[in-house]
């Protein structure tokens, strides 16, 4: 008797605009996202290997205290210029001509993990918010009580989401407007001189036990006539980066994940160590890297401060250019960056 083949289908969002030529849509295998033509469900074998292996860094990591330098003020969010603020791990404002955005808003603990280091300011005073973009669904991107806050705050603030992460979005709050798209896919926004497309990451979706790569995952391209901004996501390295450069060119920005990379068994798939983050921007041809997804939560075993010390060894070497460590709350000005 002959194995059926498994069931596999392409979907995306038929009302928005598919920016590559002849993408027929993302890839589900037996009802599940993949990675491009790759399913991938991570062994949960390997996270029980991970809790009773010893880490061989683990009395560096005690004693490293680092936590990314915070500054408690909210005047970014009155003031008017272009610019990128990060808020830790990888949620960050930013305003381009006028237009306001929250990436990945997580703005409290998480479930049985505390943040390391604060906020700029409190969660209620992120007001005058225009969208929400979300990258995917772990808790650590989509976290339901920051985007009850936020939509508390924000009465006419609209969320741009993977596909499928509707149920999720409409959990925080039932009126919420929002769009969901597939990788290359543009988002409907206005104003029209700018431009929010969804792109590929290589990651994985669950947040509960039924639920396994049903809401997918990806990074934002934030583009102007004057700048590209590349928000990674949570990725590991894969041929997708080529395909993002060819499709859009070289980035001006690039938001890059550094962190929760180790043990490598563990985490490779799915997250970047700071020698692939920048391999990454390089084949992207990036302007200036601005690190992320490290220092605010401790989620895997590389002592605190280990991203960063990497990320400066890298850039003394000539490796990399414009590598940018700005701290929690400190606004970089776009016209200063790319």
């Amino acid at each position: 008797m002959q194995n059926k083949a498994p069931k596999v289908r392409h979907i995306n969002n038929p009302k928005l605009e598919t920016i590559k030529p002849g993408y027929k849509g993302n890839k589900i295998i037996q009802n599940q996202f993949a990675n491009g033509d790759e399913l991938y469900n991570p062994d949960f074998s390997n996270v029980i290997r991970w809790k009773l292996s010893a880490n061989p860094q683990k009395t560096e990591k005690k004693a490293d205290t680092y936590t990314p330098r915070l500054v408690t003020d909210n005047s970014f969010l009155q003031a008017e210029e272009d610019m990128v603020v990060w808020l830790g791990h990888a949620s960050f404002f930013m305003r381009l001509q006028g237009t306001t955005f929250l990436i990945d808003p997580v703005l409290y603990d998480l479930p049985m993990i505390k943040r390391r280091v604060g906020l700029p300011c409190a969660p209620e005073e992120l007001k005058n918010i225009d969208f929400v973009l979300l990258s995917h669904a772990h808790r650590d991107h989509l976290d339901i009580k920051s985007l009850r806050t936020v939509c508390r705050h924000n009465a006419g603030v609209k969320v741009l989401a993977p596909l499928h992460a509707g149920s999720l979005i409409r959990s925080a709050s039932k009126h919420l407007p929002y769009q969901e798209a597939g990788w290359y896919q543009r988002y409907d926004i206005v104003p029209d001189h700018l431009e929010v497309y969804f792109v590929p990451a290589s990651h994985w979706h669950r947040r509960g036990l039924f639920d396994m790569n049903t809401v997918l995952w990806g990074g934002f391209i934030i583009r102007t006539k004057e700048q590209t901004i590349y928000f990674a996501g949570d990725t590991g390295f894969n041929g997708h980066f080529e395909e993002i450069q060819e499709t859009f060119g070289p980035m001006d920005i690039c938001l890059m994940p550094v962190g929760a990379y180790k043990p490598s068994f563990l985490m490779q798939k799915s997250h970047l160590n700071p020698h692939e983050a920048v391999r990454a921007y390089n084949v992207l041809r990036g302007g200036t890297f601005i690190p992320m997804h490290y220092g605010t939560f401790d989620l895997s075993d590389e002592p605190a401060s280990e991203p960063v010390r990497l990320l400066e060894q890298i850039a003394a070497t000539g490796l990399m250019s414009g590598l940018k460590l700005p701290a929690i709350g400190e606004a970089l000005l776009l016209r200063d960056l790319g």
